[in-house]
Order: structure tokens, then C-alpha cells, then sequence
């Protein structure tokens, strides 16, 4: 391995020997204020390497950064579409642990351990994003799964071992699916590398009925489409979402909800647009369906809950759905220029929009000890921000403009019409009356918080670094639905690099 293989990685290593440093030090104090400090202020090295290599791909006019000779570029992609998921989660990384302030100091023995998974998993997060190669991907998603499978359960009670368990248990089931169909590509092709895949594919592209031009490749991908439904939290993949959720610490939740999701959604445009492009006639069909499945059962689920964790847990399963009515428009148009760039978008509006409801349940479930809805009542007298930026999170969910959702919804929903094909057009119209269904359970948390009369009346408030990253999350949010220019422009441009396979 070279100087420049290193300098490649370098984004990953900063941030893995950032987790490592939070938990020595934590061994040196228990102060939360250090450790977050540390944290947070730990960042600005992976980013500003993440920017150097932006700022050299800028320059060189390159599509990736290569060197000949390197180790690391046989298993790994260094180009604008990995290094714009870079900054999506060190930007969602960073959020998260300043909200988690208060929430850890109810974590008095564990949160160094805290912070520094986190940091690990979102080290695997970055590697995933950028693997053009299969045994990578396996172990950057171990990678990113371990860490939050303990995360799971840091809680001292029984929903939230639970939790733990049951991600640790079905992460371990889709893992051994994926390996299993990664193993039968492998045989297929006689490689594990995209580049390598695509043209041995292309050989035996369907012909006629059967799909995929054979038995053992139409299996291996429902198995690859298994294990990366689970990371997507996609139906119906989604079985351990809502418990998850639920028991859970709600920062980790936060995390694993827009963090992990836009890593796995990374993944799949990567394998599926570079790896299996010769089959793009036969896959877009069952990622209709998972789209179709998904919206639908997440968000009539949703209606019925009465805990907003785990309301939120069936409204990620539905947006998942929404992003794969995206992912599916690639793939049946064979068209760089349409549907992965709404995709990208999409993520990160959804990354604004989600943190900024989660990091106001983290304030408010944190004062009242509770996560039922209907202890959020009268939220507005007793916590006017907290409630305000809650309800604007929510009416963006829902995908009302000016926000970045409403936009997002816009381009997914035009990529998918502008294939021609008539499924996709029903595809959208599924999405169209899903996203009315949402507003009922949206709405309702809103309007227990606005019009009913509060429980109790002391006030709930949060400290100035939860409140900062609240204002972020939420100014985010609005600018991506007024401004949403300059970020289409850097989603268009991270996307380019995929149509040279």
C-alpha cells in the first residue's frame, strides 16, 4: 500500500482514529462536554480531506481519482458520487452528537463507548458508498451494522436489549442472504468487482420470458435485494423497524434513520446502474414492487400507532418506498440524466427533514419521559420551539412546500413519469395517495400538540448545543425547499460518474 492509497482513505481513517480517541479519552474523564467537544470539533479532519479530494477531482477534470498500481482503487470508487455521501453523513454524524448532549448523561459509565460507535459505524457508512466490490461491501455494511446493533441496546431496560437483539439477530439473517447471493454472482461471473460484473453480465442481458436469462442470477439478485432491504428499511425487509425504534436511544435512532439509509440507497445505485446495467429491463420491476409495497404498508401501519418512535419507524419504511420509486425510474429508463440525482436530492432533504423531528423528540421525550403522543400535548405552550420546529419537520414529511421533501417528491415522481412506461405511472400514482394517507398521522401529532390542553405545565427546554443543532437541521430543511438549486447541481454532478460503469 502506497502514501497516495492512504491519502484515498484518508476520510475513513480520520474518522475511525476519531472514534478511538473519543474512547481513550473517555477513559481520562467523564466529562460529557469534552467528549462531545471531541466529537463534533473531530469532524472538521474528514470533511476538510473529503474536500481536498473534491477540490482534486474539481481540478484534474477526472471522474474518479485513480493511481496506478493502488490497492485501495481495486476495491474502492474515490469520486464525486462517494464523496457526496461523505459529507451527507459526517454532516448527519455531527448533527447527532450535538442533540445527544443531554440525552447521554443518562449514560453515565458509557458515553465515550457512545460516541465512538457511532463514529465506526459511520466509518462503514463511508467505505460502503464508495465499494466497487463485493467482499468490501459485505464488510463495510458488518462495519456499519455491529456498532449500531450495540448502540441498540445501551439502554438499562428490557425494550431496548430487545431492540438490540432483534437488529442484531435479522441484521445477521440479511447479511448471510446477501453473502449467499454475492457467492452465486461470483460463480456467475467469476468476479466480484462491478466493472468486472457489468460486461460478463451483459453477455447473458434477458432474452425472452424467463428473467434475467437464468435461474441462478434471477436468485442471487432477489438475495442482494433481500440484504439491502434491510439496510433500506424497505417492505418487507422492515420487521425490525418499528421495535428498533422504539427501544432504542432516540439519538441513535436519529442516526440510523437518514445515516444508514442514504448509505444503503448509495449502494444499491452503485450496484445496481454500474454492476447490473445489462439487466436494467428485468430489476426495475422488482424495485417497483418493493416501492409499491413499502409506501403502502408504512404508511397505513403508521395510522395505527400511538408511540411516536414507532410511528416514525413505519414513516421511514414509506419514504423508503418513495426513494425507490426513484431508483426503479433509473433503471427502466438505462438514462444517467434521469432519476439518480432526484434520488441524492431526495436523501438529503429527507436527512433534513427526519433529523429535525427526531433531534425535537429527543428534547421533549428527554424532559417528559415519554414517547406516547398524547403526552405531546399542549407542546406549544410548554415548548413554542421545540413544537414549531416539530410540526414544520412533519408538514415536510408529508411533502408540502416550501420544503425540501415537496421538491424531492416532485423530481422522483417526474423521473418516474418521464419513462413512458405505464407501471411507473401507476407507481406514481401509489405514491401520490400514499403521501395524502400520511397527513392523517402527521397531522395528528400536530394537532395534539397545538390544540389540546397540556397534562402538566412546567416548561421543557434543551441546552444551547441541542438548540444549535435543532436551528441547523430546521434551516436546512426550509432551504432546501426554497433554494434547492445549488444542491440538484451537486447531486447531477456525484451522479455523472455512474454512466461510465
Amino acid at each position: 500500500m502506497t502514501v497516495y492509497d492512504l491519502y484515498l482513505i484518508s476520510p475513513q481513517l480520520a474518522l475511525a482514529a476519531l472514534a478511538m480517541v473519543v474512547i481513550v479519552v473517555d477513559l481520562i474523564t467523564r466529562r460529557t462536554g469534552i467528549l462531545v467537544g471531541l466529537s463534533f470539533f473531530g469532524l472538521a479532519a474528514p470533511a476538510a480531506l473529503s474536500a481536498w479530494q473534491v477540490a482534486e477531482l474539481t481540478g484534474s477534470g477526472q471522474s474518479q481519482l485513480t493511481a496506478e498500481g493502488s490497492v485501495v482503487l481495486y476495491t474502492l470508487s474515490i469520486d464525486k458520487f462517494s464523496l457526496f455521501f461523505n459529507f451527507l453523513i459526517l454532516a448527519a454524524v455531527g448533527l447527532v452528537v450535538l442533540v445527544s448532549t443531554d440525552y447521554v448523561r443518562r449514560m453515565e459509565r458509557l458515553q465515550g463507548e457512545f460516541f465512538g460507535l457511532m463514529l465506526l459505524s459511520a466509518t462503514g457508512m463511508m467505505l460502503l458508498v464508495s465499494a466497487h466490490e463485493l467482499i468490501t461491501m459485505y464488510i463495510a455494511l458488518e462495519l456499519t451494522t455491529l456498532p449500531l446493533a450495540a448502540m441498540a441496546a445501551f439502554l438499562p431496560n428490557g425494550r431496548s436489549s430487545e431492540a438490540g437483539m432483534k437488529f442484531l439477530i435479522i441484521g445477521a439473517l440479511s447479511s448471510a442472504l446477501m453473502l449467499y447471493g454475492m457467492a452465486l454472482i461470483y460463480g456467475f461471473t467469476g468476479s466480484t468487482r462491478l466493472d468486472e460484473i457489468a460486461p460478463a453480465l451483459s453477455a447473458v442481458a434477458s432474452t425472452g420470458a424467463f428473467p434475467f436469462g437464468s435461474m441462478a442470477l434471477l436468485l442471487a439478485i432477489v438475495l442482494l435485494l433481500a440484504g439491502f432491504g434491510f439496510k433500506m428499511s424497505a417492505a418487507p425487509f422492515q420487521m425490525w423497524v418499528p421495535d428498533v425504534y422504539e427501544g432504542a436511544p432516540t439519538p441513535m435512532v436519529a442516526f440510523l434513520s437518514v445515516a444508514s439509509k442514504a448509505a444503503a440507497f448509495g449502494l444499491v445505485l452503485r450496484v445496481f446502474y454500474v454492476g447490473f446495467d445489462a439487466l436494467e429491463g428485468d430489476w426495475w420491476v422488482l424495485l417497483a414492487g418493493l416501492a409499491a409495497l413499502s409506501m403502502t404498508i408504512g404508511n397505513l401501519v403508521a395510522i395505527a400507532q400511538r408511540n411516536i418512535k414507532r410511528m416514525f419507524g413505519y414513516s421511514t419504511v414509506a419514504h423508503a418506498g418513495y426513494i425507490l420509486v426513484g431508483v426503479a425510474a433509473v433503471a427502466y429508463a438505462g438514462d444517467i440524466a434521469v432519476g439518480p440525482s432526484s434520488v441524492l436530492f431526495y436523501l438529503a432533504a429527507y436527512t433534513a427533514a427526519n433529523l429535525t423531528a427526531f433531534f425535537a423528540i429527543v428534547c421533549i421525550g428527554n424532559r417528559i419521559n415519554s414517547d406516547e403522543i398524547y403526552d405531546y400535548a399542549g407542546m406549544l405552550r410548554r415548548a413554542p420551539f421545540l413544537a414549531i420546529t416539530l410540526a414544520l419537520a412533519l408538514i415536510a414529511l408529508i411533502g408540502v412546500p416550501p420544503t425540501g421533501i415537496f421538491i424531492a417528491k416532485i423530481y422522483v415522481f417526474a423521473a418516474a413519469i418521464n419513462t413512458g412506461e405505464s407501471l411507473m405511472t401507476w407507481l406514481v400514482i401509489i405514491g401520490v395517495v400514499n403521501s395524502v394517507v400520511s397527513a392523517y398521522y402527521y397531522l395528528r401529532v400536530i394537532k395534539v400538540m397545538f390544540l389540546q390542553t397540556p397534562i402538566h405545565t412546567e416548561r421543557v427546554g434543551a441546552s444551547w448545543p441541542v438548540n444549535v443543532a435543532l436551528g441547523v437541521a430546521t434551516l436546512a430543511l426550509v432551504w432546501l425547499g426554497v433554494a434547492p438549486g445549488s444542491l440538484l447541481g451537486a447531486a447531477e454532478r456525484a451522479v455523472s460518474v455512474l454512466g461510465g460503469g
